[in-house]
């Protein structure tokens, strides 16, 4: 009877559900450094440390008066340079034109008096009047009126056509040139302030305002929800057993029910080891990381970094 009483604990227990295997691990997270491409001394710092941010938040702001004051200097460079360009497009003014014409005008007067009095001398010649000299000098004087109406007339032309094709193609060049340095100079001003690329969590702030920043140096860290992950170790007997994408429970002090997660990589080799010769007795030492991530955003969010954690499958 005794022996009876002693069997039944460990018949109940021989016939109890056999518990999940688990394994335990932490939570880590991938954390997001953002860091201004430019340098600059911090003005303005709109979030603090555990706060929540939405995509698009404003975070901080760098003094940009040097970058002002050089966007505005390439905005009036570019704007000169468009206009240069433009300008070559045309003709010249027509006021300009106007006195073109004017002198063309008295050229055609002087060509006709030129021709008037060349036909007087002729005639006068033919009477005897006059020497032939007089009448050579009037066909020079006509000849000099017919060449300062041609030259005027094509001064007219000229006028109304624009610059020569290399002189527009140089300046077109220079003005996106010009156009190119102001983006550069706008880009600069818009580095100068930092918004959140994603929704996420403010995990630190290293930089405080008055600070100098340099160029590529954070001032926040930020942790998205889906860089929230569990890291554990499984020994080598269990490890060909896994795959990725399968589904494992993550369970936490204080989390409340099971996180659900997925298997996002698991490790090629072992981690942890001793320097040892593998054997049949000792390669029960052998652990391989895991990683696994949670299915849900609002569940990645009770996961905290470096919290203690037990996965089950």
């Amino acid at each position: 009877m005794r022996l009876a009483l002693l069997l039944i604990p460990a018949l109940l227990a021989a016939c109890a559900p056999k518990q999940p295997e688990g394994w335990t691990g932490y939570a880590e997270a991938e954390l997001v450094y953002i860091a201004p491409p430019v340098a600059g001394r911090l003005t303005t710092l709109a979030v603090r440390s555990g706060e929540a941010v939405t995509a698009g938040q404003a975070l901080f702001e760098l003094d940009a008066t040097p970058e002002l004051a050089a966007d505005a200097e390439a905005r009036a460079r570019a704007q000169s340079a468009q206009a240069q360009a433009q300008d070559t497009d045309k003709g010249r003014r027509a006021p300009e034109v106007a006195v073109t014409r004017a002198q063309l005008d008295q050229a055609r007067a002087a060509e006709r008096l030129a021709s008037i009095d060349l036909t007087r001398q002729q005639e006068l010649l033919a009477q005897g009047f006059v020497a032939k000299a007089r009448v050579d000098d009037a066909a020079t004087t006509l000849a000099q009126a017919r060449a300062r109406v041609v030259e005027l007339d094509a001064a007219v032309q000229v006028a109304r056509l624009p610059a020569r094709d290399d002189a527009r193609n140089a300046a077109r060049a220079l003005a996106q040139a010009a156009e190119s340095g102001r983006a550069q100079t706008a880009w600069r001003v818009e580095q100068k302030r930092q918004s959140a690329p994603m929704p996420a969590r403010v995990q630190d702030v290293f930089m405080r305002p008055g600070e100098w920043v340099a160029a590529g140096q954070p001032v926040l860290a930020l942790l998205p929800p889906a860089n929230r992950k569990a890291r554990f170790y499984v020994p080598q007997s269990v490890v060909g057993s896994l795959r990725l994408d399968a589904a494992v429970s993550l369970h936490c002090d204080g989390c409340g029910p099971a996180i659900a997660a997925r298997i996002s990589f698991i490790a090629a080799g072992p981690e942890y080891t001793p320097p040892v010769i593998y054997s049949n007795q000792q390669r029960d030492k052998l652990v391989f990381l895991v990683e696994a991530r949670p299915v849900k955003a609002g569940d990645a969010e009770r996961l905290h970094p470096g919290q203690p954690l037990d996965v089950t499958q």
